[in-house]
């Protein structure tokens, strides 16, 4: 579905993003993991175009995507972030019909598609649907967010750190959610996060990053068991290191 082939970004000399390819799958969800400063968002800005490559080749569905305007390609990919960015003058439903609107969708169309996407994102219509993005929670404005990336019926959804800012019970709540949607519309995703646990809860794959390339490509189960260097390693120890000691507290409980 998507294909990165040498996928540059220099700024002023500096090389951010440094000749990165990689495949994602239909129905994928492909992790970027890796500390600040690696490249993943910038990397997954230029899948759609919203930051323009230095150099290489980004297809979607087989078509490069330089031959579509960049307003044209970003109404037909899925995006959201952490911050949501609601516009917070519209309502709940407005915010949700933005791209169908731009699209020239049918007002009942739109209607129609709002109220599926906020019930596949577990928020009743008759309640949310009127509601100001300012009356709702952190959890509930990403909720809607999510609801607004898919609202073109886009087959790719890209993913900027969704739920970063979000509590712990919050943001599993969200991952399952994520979970369920992108397997019911069979979606595929590139989700970026600096979270290790939560790359190896969600991702089919990850691709760690460092420097701007790849550092390793793999399962979640390949990642653990055969790390490609030291570096790697250490990424994957702090999971190990948390589950061993949720471990011995619930043995210590028992005992």
């Amino acid at each position: 579905m998507i294909e990165v082939e040498g996928l540059t970004k220099r700024y002023d000399g500096r090389v951010v993003v440094d000749d990165l390819s990689f495949e994602v799958g239909a129905g994928e969800l492909l992790v970027l993991l890796g500390g600040s400063g690696c490249g993943k968002t910038t990397t997954l800005k230029m899948i759609n175009r919203l930051i323009e490559p230095s150099a290489g080749v980004v297809r979607i569905g087989g078509r490069d995507t330089r031959e579509l305007s960049g307003p044209e390609l970003r109404r037909g990919v899925g995006y959201g972030f952490q911050q949501v960015g609601l516009f917070p003058h519209m309502s709940v439903a407005e915010n949700v019909g933005v791209t169908p609107s731009l699209l020239g969708w049918s007002p009942d169309r739109i209607r129609s598609r709002v109220d599926q996407l906020l019930a596949l994102v577990q928020l009743e219509p008759a309640a949310f649907r009127d509601r100001a993005p300012s009356a709702l929670s952190g959890g509930e404005q990403q909720r809607v967010g999510i609801a607004r990336a898919l609202a073109a019926e886009p087959g790719v959804l890209l993913l900027d750190e969704p739920f970063g800012a979000l509590d712990p019970l919050t943001r599993d709540h969200l991952q399952q959610a994520l979970i369920r949607i992108r397997r019911e519309l069979s979606l595929t995703v590139v989700f970026v996060t600096h979270d290790m646990v939560e790359a190896l809860l969600l991702g089919d794959r990850i691709a760690v990053l460092r420097d701007g390339g790849l550092a390793q490509l793999g399962t979640p189960g390949e990642l653990l068991q055969s790390p490609a260097d030291e570096g790697v390693a250490e990424l994957m120890a702090t999971p190990r290191r948390h589950a061993g000691i949720v471990d011995s507290l619930l043995a210590d409980a028992d005992g």
